[in-house]
């Protein structure tokens, strides 16, 4: 069979006979795989904890017919250590690893962009730098962006006149203007808008100086619009850490 390497990410596990296991895997250069790792439920197995979700692992893969395989495993990074022990960190990983799979749709298409945020936002996550909260806002926005979903917090949404404007409706594309509201439109606060366009750029300078209450307006917004571009909510979502002040996702997506 024929090997190749490539960086991944592991998305999830589940068994497969008595001892082997199939990993979903994110991967640089191939995007989403399915691939078996042959005897890593042993404790004699060579892989040990290298493939477990949260996971970032250098591998070498045998091109199968239906599903590759494993046949060697390096990691470069444990992102678990620091996530499982700390429940907000855990409940918000979950819903990052849920995130990438739900969003990249097609197996051994390649999704780099999705991969290299994963990462990023997994790094962030493991090591407490950022709030559970403020690292998985971001990521949906960023990850709907790279899906093609890309909301509008300036220009109008729909038309494109120049903002700022004071409605956000999910069906209309985020930001919309008068003549564009359609009913039921939010009215966010300025605020909100702003903080939203920060973490949809990545300015953490600037989201970082938002207050609670602006934080958990930014939230709820998120949320319908995630789950009105996708659909139906994720299914790790019922067991995400809300304790925070700042909030999270799910406080007005529910």
């Amino acid at each position: 069979m024929p090997l190749y390497r490539d960086e991944a990410i592991v998305l999830r596990t589940q068994k497969l006979g008595e001892a082997d296991r199939i990993a979903t895997l994110l991967t640089r250069g191939r995007g989403k795989i399915r691939a078996v790792a042959k005897g890593v439920r042993r404790t004699s197995s060579r892989f040990g904890a290298r493939l477990e979700p949260f996971s970032h692992v250098d591998l070498q893969l045998a091109t199968g017919r239906t599903l590759d395989v494993v046949t060697q495993a390096v990691s470069i990074a444990a992102y678990g250590e620091g996530i499982v022990g700390d429940y907000a960190r855990y409940t918000t990983g979950t819903v990052l690893l849920e995130t990438a799979d739900r969003l990249v749709v097609e197996e051994k298409e390649p999704a780099t962009q999705q991969h290299l945020l994963l990462a990023g936002a997994l790094r962030v996550l493991s090591t407490g730098e950022r709030e559970p909260a403020l690292v998985l806002d971001s990521f949906l926005l960023r990850s709907l962006a790279i899906s093609g979903y890309a909301p509008s917090f300036g220009d109008c949404a729909r038309c494109g006149e120049p903002g700022p404007h004071r409605a956000f409706n999910p069906a209309g594309g985020g930001m919309v203007c008068s003549s564009c509201r359609p009913p039921a439109s939010a009215m966010p606060a300025p605020a909100t808008v702003t903080h939203l366009a920060a973490l949809l750029t990545g300015d953490w300078a600037t989201a970082l100086q938002a207050d609670p209450r602006t934080r958990r307006e930014a939230t709820g917004l998120i949320a319908a619009f995630f789950t009105y571009h996708q659909d139906h909510q994720l299914r790790s979502l019922p067991h995400l850490d809300l304790s925070s002040d700042s909030g999270a996702l799910g406080a007005g997506g529910r």
